[in-house]
């Protein structure tokens, strides 16, 4: 399994111009599942992306977590980032 994480203030799914998907304040993640991935690859995931403190706190330090700035989590499904791209 692997993720790209990014903070944002906003982030938007477009599909032949139609939205699909929009959040404000939170975390876009991309992610690429493996086949030997399995749910507690999953579970373990969720539980870090969810507690990983990269949100800045009243005095500028990142501090506090996707929980407790009560922001959004958008997921993409992304196999780009499993692709084999050694040949």
């Amino acid at each position: 399994m692997r993720i790209v994480i990014q903070r944002v203030s906003k982030a938007e799914v477009k599909v032949e111009g139609n939205t699909e998907g929009f959040i404000e304040k939170g975390l876009l993640v991309l992610l690429g599942i493996e086949n030997d991935d399995d749910q507690s690859d999953l579970e373990w995931m969720v539980n870090k992306l969810l507690n990983l403190r990269i949100f800045n706190d009243n005095q500028n330090i990142m501090n506090h977590s996707l929980l407790d700035i009560k922001g959004a989590l958008m997921v993409i499904s992304q196999f780009t980032l499993i692709a084999a791209t050694k040949k």
